[in-house]
Order: structure tokens, then sequence, then C-alpha cells
């Protein structure tokens, strides 16, 4: 299988033989106001133009509708007719957008061979948890390949742990730049990243992305790089992907 950063959450996997694109956001650099006063989001410009990202795209999945998951400029140039698969309760806005084929991740869902399971996710805690709102992660498995699971917009809390632990993933796709709103936490920082790599089964691989991209993060790719060199647990299996990289992975026994 192929796993290609675009940029933050956006990712164009190629796996069991479909070309799946993940949570796309095609504005362009500074397009968007920002979260903290530091920059204008995004802060940095895609690797590629949205015609080439959606060159061979069969599927699409959209974890939950804030504007860097599925921004304006996506919702208008992914194709309509393309099957996509998002949350229950984000289906009747999506197919606002003008989408034909929209089906909720509501337990288990089968598209060409591929099992998708929807897992739980906590874009925060406390008094943010209302104000994020939804989310969800999910896992991806097919005979041969190997067993991801995209945790997505989510802080490490029980519900990741108890995934983690129960489906024993091959890899796990993090977002790990350390978001805070109202100074609290929105998605995984170094701190829980290096814990998630501790906590992962030996075969696996964490791969840790949405970063650099939003001005409301609070470390970098080199930050969470020098965390996990202190943390030799997280050394080994930690990859950072730099925006355009493009991965290839197996499964551990072939």
């Amino acid at each position: 299988m192929k796993l290609q950063l675009l940029r933050n959450a956006t990712l164009k996997l190629d796996y069991a033989g479909l070309s799946i694109l993940i949570d796309p956001d095609f504005g362009p650099k500074y397009s968007r106001p920002s979260f903290t006063g530091r920059s204008p989001n995004p802060m940095t410009d895609l690797p590629a133009s949205p015609d080439e990202i959606l060159a061979g795209i069969e599927l699409v999945i959209v974890s939950h509708l804030h504007a860097d998951h599925f921004d304006k400029v996506a919702q208008d140039l992914v194709p309509k007719h393309l099957p996509l698969i998002c949350q229950p309760g984000d289906e009747e806005k999506i197919r606002s957008f003008g989408f034909t084929d929209v089906t909720p991740l509501t337990d288990e869902l089968i598209v060409d061979g591929i099992l998708l399971t929807r897992r739980d996710g906590n874009h925060g805690s406390g008094p943010v948890l209302e104000k994020m709102g939804q989310v969800m992660g999910f896992t991806i498995e097919a005979e041969g390949e190997p067993l991801i699971y995209w945790a997505g917009d989510t802080i490490l809390y029980p519900p990741v742990r108890a995934t983690i632990e129960t489906t024993g993933p091959d890899i796990i796709v993090t977002h790990s730049c350390g978001a805070k709103w109202d100074d609290i936490l929105i998605v995984m920082d170094a701190e829980q990243t290096a814990e998630v790599c501790r906590i992962a089964p030996e075969k696996a691989k964490v791969i840790a992305v949405h970063m650099e991209a939003l001005d409301h993060a609070t470390i970098s790719r080199s930050d969470l790089q020098a965390y996990a060199n202190a943390h030799d647990t997280a050394k080994h299996r930690l990859i950072i992907p730099n925006d355009g990289e493009t991965l290839h992975l197996t499964a551990p026994n072939s």
C-alpha cells in the first residue's frame, strides 16, 4: 500500500487496489482566517494541484466538517459522483453540497473487499468538547494489507487506547501538532504521540500528521522528533512525513 501525506490531515491512500482520499482540504495558503492571531491558515501550500491529487481517486472519506478537513474549495472540486463516507450526522449537510453517493459510517462498512470500522474520538476535553463537535476515526483492513488505525482529530483517551489494544494495528495515523483551543489540547501532542508509540504493538509504525499547517498548533515536526529521540520506544516506531511525501508500507508478515 501507499500512503501520501498532502497537507495537514489530507491523505491519499492506495490500499487493496482502491485509491482513497481522506479529509480533503484544498484551500490555498493563507486563504482562511487565523485561529490565534499568529498567521492566516493554512500556513503551507499544497504540494500538488487539486487536479493532480484527485486523479484516480475512487473513494472519499470525510471524518468531520471542520474547514481543515473538508473545506469549501474541496467541496466544490471533488467530483460529486464519487462515493463519500462520513460520520453519522454529517450526511445531509454533505448531500447539500451536491454529493450524490454519501454513506455514514455507523459501525462497519465493506467497500470493494475493504472493511472500514468507525472508531470513537474526542476532539478535546472538558468544555471544549461541545465547541469542537463530534469527530470519528476509523480502522481499515483487507487481506494482504496492513491494518490501519486512522485516529483522526482526537486526544489520547481511553477509547483510543482500547482501539489500539483490541485491533493490534500495523499502522497508526495520529494528528500530533498539539493544537489547542481555549488553552485545551484538541489533538495529540508530543507526549501523547510518544505514549501511542509505547502502547502500540511491537510491529506497529506510528505516522504523525496534521503538523505545521495551522496556527493553533503548539509543536512542530522537529519538536516531535526531538521528543521521540528522548524516548526510545517512540524513536523507533515513529514516522513524521513531510508534505507531499509518499510512504510504501506492507503488512509485517508480507
